[in-house]
């Protein structure tokens, strides 16, 4: 198969990335972390790599998208605007979970990589991965305690679970806030990604969209929707209100 032409788009997070993957070739990439909800940077973040790279929005072969877990709203804006996009020019969406994508950061790594992405509550979505060629799932995503996750780690990487090979490499923005928990729990080796690779990027979203895409992992926008994983806090409390109520009665 040729070689595809594929816009990446983050929203997942904080992070708002965006990037243009052509085959082997990063065209361009912009990131921002700095203060501003995606809704207002989103938009002119792709206007801004279309022009400046000169690529036509005909010209792309698809959109990939990070299909989530994450912050409700930035997979909401992301969704709604990857599907605008994929409409008006009669493109496929490539869903990418969150998780796969922030471990493809991690290609090439030895060892289990291991997104962390903060749920509140103590809680992290999560995953585990090997990323030597595509992502291999050791344990797909899913919300999980950090206590529980590292314990969970802590029996894979010792060889008692499956086969996977020694280490750990955490990525994602659970670190700053668990890294301690990690620290004092863990009994494997470990590390924690660099600046350059621990936060979402929209080049990996688009260069593993690609590899999805030869994949025919790829869906009309139409069908597309947010993976969640989880209610959202205001679901949650609305429930936990429902509870508080039957059992009074």
């Amino acid at each position: 198969m040729r070689d595809l032409k594929i816009l990446g788009i983050e929203s997942s997070g904080m992070v708002a990335s965006v990037a243009i993957v052509d085959g082997d070739t990063l065209i361009a990439e912009y990131t921002m972390n700095h203060k501003k909800t995606h809704s207002e940077t989103l938009l002119p973040m792709i206007d801004e790599v279309m022009k400046t790279s000169e690529v036509k929005m005909e010209e792309l072969d698809a959109i990939a998208i990070a299909s989530g877990p994450g912050s409700f709203t930035g997979l909401r804006i992301g969704a709604a605007t990857a599907k605008g996009l994929a409409m008006a020019i009669d493109k496929p969406i490539v869903p990418v979970k969150t998780c796969e994508g922030l471990a493809f950061n991690m290609w090439g790594a030895d060892g289990v990589i291991c997104p962390i992405i903060d749920a509140r509550r103590n809680q992290v979505y999560t995953g585990l991965y090997r990323v030597t060629g595509g992502v291999e799932v050791i344990m797909d995503q899913e919300p999980m305690d950090i206590h529980q996750l590292i314990e969970k780690i802590n029996l894979v990487c010792d060889g008692r679970e499956a086969s996977a090979p020694q280490g750990v490499t955490f990525v994602g923005d659970g670190i700053p806030i668990y890294e301690k928990t990690i620290w004092d729990e863990i009994k494997v080796p470990c590390k924690m990604a660099p600046a350059s690779l621990n936060r979402q990027r929209g080049a990996s979203i688009a260069a593993y969209g690609e590899l999805l895409y030869k994949e025919k992992s790829f869906i009309n926008a139409d069908d597309f929707a947010p993976e969640y994983l989880r209610k959202s806090q205001a679901e949650r409390v609305k429930d936990e209100k429902k509870q508080l109520e039957e059992t009074e009665k």
